[in-house]
């Protein structure tokens, strides 16, 4: 596979599908879920032998990579939209151990400084 066609199968991956998804209907309800999408790709080739004459020469390679996560959902119902963010449990529990290991370091700190 050359870079070209590397980067044309990247540009094809990176499409307005990846973030908003196919809508749904239900009851009169519309849905459209939507992602945040991120990626990216390079590559590289070569030609010729090397600088000191050994080898050849050639070369080839490349690669790419995309992610994706859920953003939320835009409601549709009676021709009113309304957007229902995604909520990230993962992360809101990351974020409350940061703090409860910090504040228990702060705490610390205090009754150290106190008994001196």
């Amino acid at each position: 596979m050359d870079v070209t066609e590397l980067m044309q199968q990247t540009r094809d991956a990176l499409t307005v599908k990846r973030v908003f998804g196919d809508p749904y209907e239900r009851d009169g309800v519309t849905i459209v879920p939507v992602a945040v999408v991120r990626g990216g790709g390079g590559g590289g080739q070569g030609e010729g032998a090397a600088p000191d004459g050994a080898g050849t020469g050639s070369g080839s390679g490349g690669g790419f990579g995309i992610a994706a996560k859920p953003a939320g959902v835009y409601v549709i119902e009676g021709g009113t939209v309304n957007w229902r963010p995604a909520v990230d449990v993962n992360r809101i529990v990351a974020g409350g151990q940061i703090v409860a290991v910090v504040a228990l370091l702060v705490l610390r700190g205090v009754l150290r400084h106190r008994r001196k």
